[in-house]
C-alpha cells in the first residue's frame, strides 16, 4: 500500500481492531446509520402455491427462491428487502452478503440493511471489513447464528459523504480489476483440470501409442480400443466391498473415516475424520487397504472417486462407496485411473437412479465392461499419467496460491481504504 498517501492527521478510534482513523472521521454503530430488518419465515400456509407474490430468500443471501410469499404477508409483517438493500446472512454461513436486486420476502436467516445516513456502496465495503466482529460473536450448537443486537452494534467507520463516494468509486474500480484477474486464473485452473481429465481418458481407453491398430470393442459407450487389449468386466478384475467392519467391533476402537464429502471432484481425499466406533456413523463400515479404489455409489454426479495410496489398518470409508480391490492382472492405480476417466464417470452417472440422490449399486459398477492391456503396459500408462498429473497439479497449486494472494490483497485494500489508512480522495478513477 506504500504507493498510496496517508491522511495528514489521525486520532485513536477507541476500537482496537480499527486503530487510528483520520481526525475528521467518526465510528458509528450500524443501527445509527441504517435501518435493519430482521427476516422471519412465514408458516407454510402463508406461502403462495400459485407462484403469485414475492420471491422468498431463506438464509444464505443467494438469489434462490422458495414458494413465493404473498405481498399481503410481507407488507403486514414488514419482512422484506428493498432494491439496493444489503442482504446479510445471520445464520450459517454467518456473514454472507449480497445486494438486493429487487424486492424479496426474507426468512429468519437473513436481515436487510437499508443505508440511511451513509452511501450504500461505501457501507457495503465497510461491512466487509467489520464482519470479523460478527464471526467472533456467532454461536450455536446446531448451527452458528448472530442476534439482532449483534447486527445493530456492528461498527462502521464513517467519513464525510463526499469521501464515502470517493472511496466507493476507488474500491469499485480496484476490486473489479482484481476480480478480473482472479476470474482469469480460475478459468485457467478449469482448463488445466479439463486437460488432466482428457489425458487420463485418452490414456486408459486408447493407450499411449497413436499408431496402434484399433478394433471395435462391441460396446457402444467404450467405442474402439487397441487391437491387442482384452475385454472384461470390473467384477472379474477386482474384489468389490471385500472387507466390512463387524457390528461387534469394540466401542472404543479408533477409526479414520472417509465420507463422501471427504473426496473432491478431482479425486483428492480431504478431511479424514478420527472417530471411535461408538460415535461413528452407521455407514462407517468399509475397510480399506493400500491400492484400493473407492467409487461413490450415491450422488454419483459429485465424481467422488479416489485412490488409497497408503492405508493403516483402521482406515474406513462409508458404505456409500464401492471399494474395488484389484486382482493380480490389474495394476492398482491403473484401475483408479480407469474409473476416473470420463467414459466411466459418465456411464456410472447414466446408470444412477433417483433425482435428489442419484445412486447405483456396487453390482452395477461391477457389471461395467473394461478394456485392459497387459500389466506391463498398464504400469507404463500409470507412470506416464502420474508424471502428467503431477505437473498439472503443481501448476494448479501455483495458480491457487496466486489467487489467494490476490484475495488477500483485495481484502487488505478494502480494509485500508475504509479505515482511512490510505487517502484515495484524489485518486483518478478511470
Amino acid at each position: 500500500m506504500s504507493k498510496y498517501r496517508r491522511y495528514e492527521r489521525y486520532k485513536d478510534s477507541g476500537v482496537e481492531w480499527i486503530g487510528e482513523i483520520p481526525e475528521h472521521w467518526e465510528v458509528k454503530k450500524l443501527k445509527h446509520i441504517s435501518n435493519i430488518t430482521m427476516g422471519q419465515s412465514p408458516k407454510s400456509e402463508e406461502c403462495s402455491l400459485d407462484e403469485i407474490g414475492l420471491p422468498f430468500l431463506q438464509g444464505n443471501a443467494e438469489f434462490t427462491s422458495l414458494h413465493p410469499i404473498p405481498k399481503m404477508y410481507c407488507n403486514t409483517a414488514n419482512k422484506f428487502s428493498k432494491i439496493n438493500d444489503i442482504l446479510l446472512s445471520v445464520r450459517a454461513p454467518v456473514g454472507a452478503m449480497n445486494i438486493s436486486d429487487r424486492v424479496y420476502g426474507i426468512g429468519r436467516g437473513l436481515c436487510a440493511v437499508t443505508a440511511n445516513k451513509v452511501q450504500v456502496r461505501y457501507l457495503w465495503y465497510s461491512m466487509n471489513v467489520s464482519l470479523e466482529e460478527l464471526f467472533i460473536k456467532s454461536k450455536g450448537s446446531t448451527f452458528e447464528a448472530v442476534t439482532v443486537t449483534d447486527v445493530n452494534n456492528l461498527l462502521s467507520i464513517l467519513p464525510p459523504k463526499k469521501e464515502q463516494i470517493a472511496i466507493a468509486n476507488f474500491l469499485d474500480q480496484k476490486t473489479t480489476e482484481i476480480d478480473g484477474l482472479i476470474a482469469d486464473k480460475e478459468k485457467l485452473i478449469e482448463l488445466l483440470q479439463e486437460k488432466r481429465q482428457a489425458i487420463i481418458s485418452e490414456a486408459v481407453t486408447k493407450g499411449l501409442n497413436p499408431n496402434v491398430r484399433m478394433k471395435d470393442s462391441g460396446i457402444e459407450w467404450i467405442g474402439e480400443i487397441p487391437e491387442h487389449w482384452r475385454l472384461s468386466k470390473i467384477k472379474y478384475e477386482s474384489l468389490i466391498n471385500n472387507r466390512t467392519l463387524s457390528e461387534s467391533t469394540d466401542d472404543d476402537y479408533e477409526i479414520d473415516y472417509i465420507d463422501i464429502s471427504s473426496v473432491t471432484s478431482i479425486g483428492k481425499i480431504d478431511g479424514i475424520q478420527s472417530l471411535i466406533f461408538k460415535g461413528a456413523p452407521s455407514r462407517a463400515r468399509r475397510i480399506l487397504s493400500k491400492g484400493d479404489t473407492i467409487v461413490s455409489t450415491v450422488r454419483t454426479y459429485l465424481k467422488a472417486i479416489a485412490f488409497i495410496e497408503n492405508a493403516q489398518s483402521n482406515l474406513i470409508c462409508s458404505t456409500g462407496f464401492a471399494v474395488l480391490t484389484p486382482l493380480s492382472k490389474v495394476v492398482p492405480k491403473y484401475l483408479f485411473y480407469l474409473m476416473r476417466s470420463e467414459k466411466y464417470i459418465n456411464e456410472i452417472v447414466c446408470r444412477s437412479v433417483g433425482v435428489s440422490y442419484p445412486a447405483v449399486n456396487a453390482s452395477d459398477i461391477g457389471a461395467l465392461e473394461c478394456a485392459l492391456p497387459d500389466r506391463d503396459e498398464q504400469m507404463y500408462i500409470v507412470e506416464y499419467l502420474d508424471n502428467c498429473i503431477t505437473q498439472i497439479n503443481e501448476l494448479v497449486n501455483d495458480i491457487e496460491a496466486q489467487i489467494n494472494k490476490l484475495k488477500e490483497y483485495r481484502q487488505s485494500l478494502i480494509s485500508e481504504a475504509v479505515t482511512g489508512k490510505i487517502d484515495v480522495r484524489n485518486y483518478a478513477v478511470g
